[in-house]
Parts: C-alpha cells; sequence; structure tokens
C-alpha cells in the first residue's frame, strides 16, 4: 500500500494515528469510507490480530465493503478480510445475546421477531385488551408499532411522541401506553425480542455482568464506528460500554450530516466524544472529491450558521464550476 500516494494528508493522518481514542470529522464527498479501510488494513499489516476488531456500521452492505476493499489492500484471497467482526449494531447484539442468553434469564433461548410479527402481536393485545372497539379513528397496528419503536429508540414514553409528533393522536394516549406496557410484557412472556430490544438488553448484560463486559472490552483491542452521527443514545453507551482499555476507539462521521433525529439518532453524540472518551484526537477531513468550489463556498455559509458543530472548511481542487442559482417557483 502507498499510503502517501493513495491518500491526502488529512486522510493519511487519520489512517496513520498513533492508538487511543480517535474522531474522524469527515465532510460529505471527503473520502470517509477510503480512510476507514485503508486504516483497517493498516492496523492488520502492522500486526493486529483481525479478530481482535470490532467493525460496527449502520449496514451489512457498508461493512461487507469495508472489509472486502481492506482485502484487496492486503492481497487477501476471499471476499472479504477474514477475522474481523464487522456488521451492523443489531447484527453483534444478536451474536452477542445468543451467547449468553442464560444471563439475561432467557435460558431456552430467545426468538427476535420482525416487523410483522410485531404487528400481529400488537393486534392480539390490543384485543384482549379490549381497546378501540369500534373505534376506527384507533391507530392501525403498523402505525402503534411504529410510535412503540420512535419512543423505545428516543427513550421516551409513547405518549411523549403522540404530543410531539402525533398530536391528532392524544385521546388515544393512555390506551396506547397499555398496549405498549402490553407489547412489552408479552414480549417477556413469550421470550420474544424486536430489533430495538437488541440493543437495550445487549446494554443490559454489559451494565449487569461485569464478567462479561470485561471479556469484549479484552477481546476487542480496536472499535471502528462508521456514521457516528447517526447513533441513537444506546449505541453510544453502547461503545462507551465496550470500550477496551487500550482506548482504540474510531468513531467516523460528520455532525453536520445528522438527519435521522426522526428515528433516534441525536447529534449529540459526536459532539459529546471527546468529553465521553478524554484525550481524543479530532481529524477533520476537508477535502471534497464530488463538488466544485463554489457550491463548497456556499455549503461553507451554510455550514457557519450552525450553533454548536466542529468547524471546517470544505475545499476542493475543481475550482470552476457553475455557481448555485435561488430559484424561485410560482408553486409547490
Amino acid at each position: 500500500m502507498d499510503f502517501e500516494k493513495d491518500l491526502n494528508p488529512a486522510q493519511l493522518q487519520a489512517v496513520t494515528a498513533a492508538g487511543g481514542p480517535l474522531l474522524v470529522i469527515a465532510g460529505a464527498g471527503s473520502g470517509k469510507t477510503r480512510t476507514i479501510v485503508y486504516r483497517l488494513a493498516r492496523l492488520v499489516q502492522h500486526g493486529v490480530d483481525p479478530a481482535s476488531i470490532l467493525l460496527l456500521t449502520f449496514t451489512r452492505k457498508a461493512s461487507q465493503e469495508m472489509l472486502s476493499r481492506a482485502a484487496m489492500l492486503l492481497g487477501h484471497g476471499g471476499d472479504i478480510l477474514p477475522g474481523v467482526c464487522g456488521g451492523t449494531f443489531h447484527a453483534f447484539a444478536y451474536a452477542t445475546l445468543r451467547r449468553h442468553h442464560q444471563a439475561l434469564g432467557f435460558p431456552q433461548g430467545f426468538t427476535v421477531i420482525d416487523r410483522a410479527d410485531a404487528d400481529e402481536l400488537i393486534g392480539r393485545i390490543k384485543d384482549s385488551l379490549e381497546l378501540a372497539k369500534g373505534d376506527k379513528s384507533f391507530p392501525k397496528k403498523s402505525h402503534v408499532a411504529e410510535l412503540i419503536g420512535k419512543a423505545r429508540n428516543k427513550e421516551c414514553r409513547v405518549a411523549d411522541i403522540i404530543a410531539r409528533e402525533s398530536f391528532h393522536r392524544v385521546a388515544h394516549a393512555d390506551d396506547l401506553e397499555r398496549l405498549a406496557d402490553g407489547y412489552a410484557a408479552a414480549k417477556t412472556a413469550h421470550h420474544l425480542m424486536d430489533y430495538d430490544d437488541l440493543l437495550f438488553l445487549l446494554e443490559r448484560l454489559l451494565v449487569e455482568h461485569e464478567d462479561i463486559r470485561e471479556f469484549y472490552r479484552q477481546r476487542f483491542t480496536h472499535i471502528m464506528v462508521d456514521e457516528y452521527q447517526d447513533t441513537n443514545r444506546v449505541q453510544a453507551r453502547l461503545v462507551a460500554l465496550l470500550a477496551p482499555h487500550t482506548g482504540n476507539v474510531l468513531a467516523v462521521g460528520d455532525d453536520a450530516q445528522s438527519i435521522y433525529a426522526f428515528r433516534g439518532a441525536t447529534v449529540d453524540n459526536i459532539l459529546a466524544f471527546p468529553r465521553i472518551f478524554p484525550g481524543t484526537a479530532v481529524i477533520k477531513l476537508e477535502q471534497n472529491y464530488r463538488s466544485t468550489q463554489p457550491i463548497l463556498e456556499l455549503t461553507n455559509a451554510i455550514l457557519q450558521g450552525a450553533g454548536e458543530k466542529y468547524d471546517k472548511t470544505l475545499f476542493s481542487t475543481r475550482t470552476d464550476g457553475p455557481k448555485p442559482e435561488l430559484l424561485r417557483p410560482f408553486s409547490d
């Protein structure tokens, strides 16, 4: 691998940074994936056991792409870099809970239900509680499941979600709370979990069982998290619980690209990263490979208006290009 040829100075700094907590603020189009891939490959090249690396991403496709590209850089045969534990937060939680299910009181294991199963279970509980009989304005099962999932990820009551986002459902708030409680009780009684439960039960496992927590903190000497601006509160807490004693936690993301607050993500996680992990080195990827300078000048002007932020100035070697125009349509 020719690092100096393949990477710009900021990418090279991120790839070759020493151990300890590292936050890479990757502006739009700045080669974020390339940086993660090269750092991953360099760790293995310098003798880090692939099995001691945990790569957490938001899609399975993203982790597969990174592991595949890292394998190509290292000249490995096969489709992906072998040994690395790479995947989504939910996949990692599922595998870990499968291994330690007895510690959480599931002696016979558990079953993960999908959205269709959740809808059906909610419907049965609604009937058993005799809620909203003949009331056609009561939310459909799928919408109830959506409200429950949103409340879970934002760590608040269903009634709070209704008050903030679905005020037209306020008349049903009490019944929906009862339904949410019944849904949670039914899952526990039948050893069921939905996708949201995976994260919270993994957190409970790590908090309540110090021996298990220490096992993973020693197993993984390096943790790498992609799209950190899109983590929710429990995901950030999981990273902190799993953080190895070496302090080698890499988070890559961009506070200016946090767009999933509607499903529980909070930009506070990336803003607070240096406080949670003292001694964090912050590296900014500001060279943009996607846009031209006139567009980036507008982008930079917009970014300046943010309250809390990591200051950055995006730039491109493509200096020429049409300037952005303000269009005023006659209608929507």
